[in-house]
């Protein structure tokens, strides 16, 4: 079972907030896709998939006009995100 950095638990469905990218994966982006992925940090996802490794993936997508787009889909580690809990009234 997948785990955020406090312990949560972390399954398909969670609502997880990026809170750091790390990796060098990320210094190997192209300047304009590391700006772009940086967006993500802060920012609430719901986890899509967990992979064979363990590690949930989120993706981030940009609308930049009617027919353009662009996503990019990130696995994170435990230490990169926190469940967000959902608000119950």
């Amino acid at each position: 079972m997948a785990k955020d950095r406090h312990g949560s638990d972390v399954r398909v469905g969670t609502r997880v907030r990026v809170v750091a990218l790390s990796g060098s994966w990320l210094d190997d982006l192209p300047p304009d896709e590391h700006s772009r992925v940086a967006l993500v940090l802060n920012e609430v996802f719901v986890v899509e998939e967990i992979d064979r490794y363990g590690h949930p993936w989120v993706t981030k997508c940009w609308h930049e006009s009617d027919d353009l787009y662009h996503s990019h889909s990130v696995a994170l580690d435990a230490a990169e995100m926190e469940v967000v809990e959902e608000a119950h009234s």
